[in-house]
């Protein structure tokens, strides 16, 4: 199954401030995490968070808002949470 795939039309399951949910921009973004990836190695997708543009450019680092890292990466893996627990549910994994 592809898990990028199926976040096409999806509402952003990371709802940072500002967040737009709108989903015709919605992509899986990866949560990088050491050890799981680095140098040519990029995460699973079972570690990806439906995300719409503006929050895909602040988890990845290409825009910056008023939140301490930490809080972003925490609001990213919930998001990974939230998408793992809307792909269960409709049994794509």
């Amino acid at each position: 199954m592809n898990l990028r795939a199926l976040a096409r039309g999806r509402a952003c399951a990371v709802r940072l401030p500002g967040c737009l949910g709108a989903s015709e921009t919605v992509v899986l973004a990866h949560y990088r995490l050491s050890g799981l990836c680095g140098v040519g190695m990029k995460p699973s997708d079972l570690l990806g968070a439906w995300a719409c543009a503006p929050c895909h450019d602040v988890v990845d680092g290409r825009r910056q808002i008023d939140m301490p890292r930490d809080l972003v990466r925490l609001y990213h893996a919930e998001g990974v949470i939230r998408t793992l627990s809307a792909l269960e549910r409709e049994g794509a994994i």
